[in-house]
């Protein structure tokens, strides 16, 4: 039987997407039983959440570096 959605807090942005996409193949096979199914199901979205509270992270992380990055304007040159 498929695994509950618990324990997916923990996971790398790696480990979550590589077992999402064990899960998708998975139910696309539709060869388990409903039950399973519906496990998978939740399992899949848990691990789909965890993807995307990921990559928010990740974006976040980007602008941040991007605003620190560039350098600010007064509309004054430094020689004036």
């Amino acid at each position: 039987m498929a695994q509950s959605p618990t324990g997916v807090e923990a996971l790398s942005y790696e480990e979550a997407r590589d077992e999402l996409v064990r899960v998708v193949s998975e139910l696309e096979q539709g060869s388990t039983s409903l039950e399973d199914s519906i496990a998978l199901w939740e399992r899949g979205e848990a691990l789909a959440r965890r993807c995307e509270e990921w990559l928010i992270g990740a974006k976040a992380r980007l602008d941040a570096a991007r605003a620190g990055a560039v350098p600010a304007t007064t509309g004054v040159a430094d020689d004036e």
